[in-house]
Order: structure tokens, then sequence, then C-alpha cells
């Protein structure tokens, strides 16, 4: 009679098996979840009010009148690009944000290349042309207000006195010139952001490919118009779009310049109006949408800019 070998038993499993795909996953939610605390808080930071700004928009919601609280539908929205008010500080942001960031830019552009050469101290000049940029903005708005624009101890009417005697004339800067002194104040602050940006895009330059224009006998006029600008498209698309993303959003200077008066009141400073005077969170709260909106599609460019850059970058690499 044969005898029957006998067969081996397999272990039974005990739990269920890892797969490859489970321990990657696993992994991943290990490193994600130290920042779980953070997105809890930015969400409850920042995206719950603008849900709860969002709902009130759609509300007809004055507090001088609490009784008549409702639904409105769009009409806050209606009211937001219909509205006098409203249709012009659209139009004062747009001018202010246009020649703050082109003469920015251009001031930028023109100290970034002289910074761009050697010479000595220049780290030390290049520290000092970034302290603007570090100024608390209503510091740097009331350092405008009383150091340089007023009439009777401001710096300006000083220069203009020291230049042409006692009988130079002494201009009230901010009542003459109301927009170009909120201007002139927020370049002063924002230059230096341009120039870091536009000074990251020359120092990236290929030098091969100057060293080569220099030997074809190209003059600095033509290998800055057929060279460096090129070049430098990006970055300046880049600070561009930034510098609006941000001076869309001011509210500093116009408030502590011109108090929104003389024509200055652009749309962060009619919605500061129309919700802590006029009290009217409705209104108030669908023109605070429409901002986002427009920042939020501005900051779109911004990123596919930033991304262009990058892949560029690895290209060369």
């Amino acid at each position: 009679m044969t005898a029957i070998a006998p067969t081996e038993e397999k272990p039974t499993p005990t739990g269920p098996e890892r797969t490859p795909t489970a321990i990657r996953r696993t992994g991943d939610w290990a490193r994600r979840a130290p920042l779980l605390p953070a997105l809890v808080f930015l969400i409850i930071v920042t995206q719950l009010p603008f849900v709860a700004t969002l709902v009130i928009s759609f509300m007809d919601w004055n507090s001088l009148y609490p009784d008549q609280r409702g639904f409105a539908g769009v009409g806050n929205y209606a009211d937001v690009f219909t509205d006098a008010t409203l249709r012009d500080s659209v139009v004062t942001t747009i001018l202010l944000t246009v020649a703050v960031v082109l003469i920015s830019l251009v001031l930028g552009l023109g100290i970034a290349l002289l910074l761009n050469r050697s010479f000595r101290g220049r780290g030390a000049v290049r520290t000092l042309m970034i302290a603007p940029f570090l100024v608390v903005p209503v510091a740097a708005a009331l350092l405008w207000k009383h150091a340089l624009f007023n009439p009777e101890y401001g710096l300006l009417n000083g220069v203009l006195t020291w230049l042409f005697g006692d009988d130079a004339p002494q201009p009230d800067w901010i009542t003459e010139a109301p927009l170009w002194a909120v201007i002139a104040s927020l370049v002063w602050q924002w230059t230096p952001f341009m120039m870091l940006i536009l000074l990251a895009g020359l120092q990236s330059q290929p030098l091969d490919a100057l060293e080569a224009a220099k030997v074809d006998g190209a003059s600095a006029w033509q290998t800055f118009t057929h060279l460096t600008l090129p070049h430098m498209r990006r970055y300046l698309e880049l600070g561009a779009l930034l510098g609006s993303i941000y001076i869309v959003q001011n509210f500093d200077a116009v408030f502590t310049l011109t108090s929104g008066g003389l024509g200055t009141a652009n749309l962060p400073y009619t919605i500061y109006q129309t919700f802590y005077q006029a009290h009217d969170y409705g209104r108030a709260s669908a023109a605070g949408v429409v901002v986002v909106i427009g920042t939020i599609a501005i900051a779109t460019f911004a990123l596919r800019v930033v991304s262009s850059l990058f892949k560029e970058e690895e290209g060369r690499a």
C-alpha cells in the first residue's frame, strides 16, 4: 500500500496583503499628516470668511435698516457695475495700477541694469535699494505725506526754495495732483520689488550669447534690444502680474494720503466706505467678490508665467 505524503498547509493570512500601491499611499499620507492642522487653519481663516462674503453679497442687508434684510439675488452685483461711484472707482483702480506698474517696471529695469555691473560696494547698494519695499505701507504713505508733500515743511518745497529762493512756488502737492501723489508713493515702494525680479532675470542671461554679440561687434544698445530685452520678457510679465495683484488691492496709500478724496478713491477704498460708512453689507460684499475674482484671474496668468520660467530653466539645465 502506497503512503500518501502529507500536504504542506499554507499559513492563514492574518490581515489584508499590503500591495506596493497601498504602502506608497500610506507613506504619502504619513508625510502629509503634519500639514493637516495648517490646512485646516488656512481654510478656517481664509475660505470660510470668503464663503460668508459670497452669501452676504446675495442679500439686501443694510445695518441702518435691520428690518428690511432679505434676499437680493444678483441685484448687488448689478449695482456694482451700474453705480456711478463704483464705476469711477474701478476706472481709478485701473489707472492707478497701470501707472504704478509701468513706471515701477521702467525704473526697476534701469536700476537692475546698473546693479548688474561690477563695482565697489555693489552689495551695500543693493541692500539700500531694497529698503523702501520693506517699509510698512502706512508708514511709507505717512512719510510721503508729511516729509515730502507737506506745503509748509515738506522736502519738495524746501528743494524749490533752495533752488529758486524765497519767491519759489510752494504748491500743495496732494491737493493739486492727488492721484499722482498716490502714484509717486507707490512707485517708490514697488520699484525695488520690480528691480529684484528683473535683476534675477539679468543674472540668468547666458554669458556666451553676450560674449558672441560683443565679438561680432554689436553695440550696447543692439545687445540690449536683440538679446537682453527678449530674454527679460518673461520676467517683465511676471513683475507686471505680481505688481498688479497687490496694487489692485492697495488701500493704505489712498486712505493715508487723500482719504479717498479728490478723485483718488479706488475700489478697495470704495468697498471700505460702503461697508463701514454706508453700512451696506450686501453691496460691499458683492464689490469685494468682484475684486477677488479679478485678482484670481491675474494670479492665474502669473502662475502660468512662473511655470513657463521654470520650464525654460529646466530646459537650459
